[in-house]
């Protein structure tokens, strides 16, 4: 399935303009400029370094640009105040590429943290003691067949199944913007595939708008009609897929362009039917 746009969630865009950031003395993004409409789905690829993690937390609203101007949904976050920041951001959701679950949490909690932004205090205290909406919980995870590990503690899964849950938690939020930070690397080609496939629905179906930073290029042009570039944190290409040539792809990875391609699933994306990552 490729997506584009699909409904609209908020109807607001998201923009970059000039937009700076630095870690101390650090430049790690210069001059990025970029437009996402409300609904659209784009891959993000380059080499490891290149910024790509940077830039999600930019958009997730968690660094502060040094120069430039941002709009998230429509909103510049940074001339808001306190609480109208706390509510801008209770419409995005950032996955890491490691997710940070509490090593003795059950995956049923880990898993419902992604609707505390719209619980009240005596809801989240009382979910702590007995999971409130567990069905809700299981009924995300049996999208990426985790079901069985409902109430299984974070420690016990692999690394697959700990990015999967941490998606399933993105599934019971109500975000509008998603910010996926490799979120299928710990998977193997064709489980990558059914699981962005998911990703994407959901997405489309909600009318969010859906930012996915990949190692596998084959993965991003396969899947994603607008592709963008990123390298010593510029942007170095914005382009519809059809756009992205050998060449620019050599020039963006150099030597580690071989290590940014995974193998191609035996099957057709659109018949990929999950596994577990065992």
């Amino acid at each position: 399935m490729d997506s584009t746009a699909a409904g609209t969630a908020s109807g607001e865009a998201t923009r970059l303009a000039a937009v700076g950031v630095r870690y101390g003395a650090a430049l790690v993004l210069d001059d990025v400029t970029l437009s996402l409409a409300s609904g659209e789905q784009v891959a993000i690829i380059g080499p490891s370094g290149a910024g790509k993690t940077t830039l999600l937390h930019t958009l997730a609203c968690s660094l502060r640009p040094a120069a430039g101007e941002i709009k998230v949904l429509g909103v510049n976050p940074w001339r808001l105040g306190d609480g109208d920041l706390h509510r801008l951001r209770r419409r995005l959701f950032l996955a890491p590429q490691a997710p940070p679950l509490p090593p003795r949490q059950r995956v049923v909690h880990a898993v419902l943290a992604g609707q505390l932004p719209q619980w009240g205090v005596v809801k989240s205290l009382k979910s702590l003691i007995y999971p409130v909406d567990a069905g809700i919980a299981r009924d995300a995870l049996a999208r990426f067949r985790l079901e069985d590990k409902l109430y299984l503690r974070c420690d016990k899964l692999s690394g697959g199944e700990r990015q999967r849950v941490a998606l399933a938690r993105l599934l019971v939020s109500q975000a509008e913007l998603f910010l996926l930070d490799e979120p299928v690397s710990s998977l193997d080609p064709a489980l990558a595939h059914a699981v962005l496939e998911t990703l994407q629905a959901e997405a489309s179906r909600r009318g969010a708008t859906l930012v996915v930073s990949l190692h596998a290029v084959d993965l991003a042009l396969m899947r994603f009609v607008r592709v963008i570039g990123v390298k010593g944190g510029r942007v170095a290409f914005d382009l519809p897929r059809a756009a992205v040539s050998e060449q620019l792809l050599a020039d963006l990875y150099g030597a580690e362009l071989n290590s940014s391609v995974q193998e191609a699933p035996e099957q057709p994306a659109a018949v990929l039917k999950l596994t577990r990552c065992i």
